[in-house]
């Protein structure tokens, strides 16, 4: 199997710290649940597990039904848009505090036991 080389000071094996450490897991906590890429589609995939969404989303639909239109099909979307748009700030708002935490503890300066 592969073993594991442990370099502890950094002074002069800074370079060949780097070139090992890439093989390994590293240990940074991530607590984030979105990225830049993910966040719309997840995010609204998360929204539309409410059932509050869905049947403002069921209103939406019908209302594009020409046999069944009660309002201009604009104004039947605006709740939707509206409450979608308020929850994913809220959300993007929460994850950006997350990842600025979990920035500060990864940077922690930690002791290390040797004997």
């Amino acid at each position: 199997g592969k073993h594991r080389i442990v370099i502890p000071c950094l002074g002069h094996f800074k370079e060949e710290y780097e070139k090992v450490s890439k093989l390994y897991m590293n240990n940074r906590i991530r607590t984030t649940r979105y990225t830049l890429l993910n966040f719309l589609p997840r995010n609204l995939f998360e929204q539309f597990h409410r059932v509050a969404n869905l049947y403002f989303l069921f209103l939406v639909v019908l209302n594009w039904v020409p046999l069944v239109e009660a309002f201009q099909k604009e104004i039947t979307m605006l709740p939707l848009l509206g409450v979608l748009t308020i929850i994913a700030v809220k959300d993007g708002l929460e994850d950006y505090s997350r990842y600025k935490m979990d920035k500060q503890i990864n940077n922690l300066v930690t002791k290390v036991y040797s004997r």
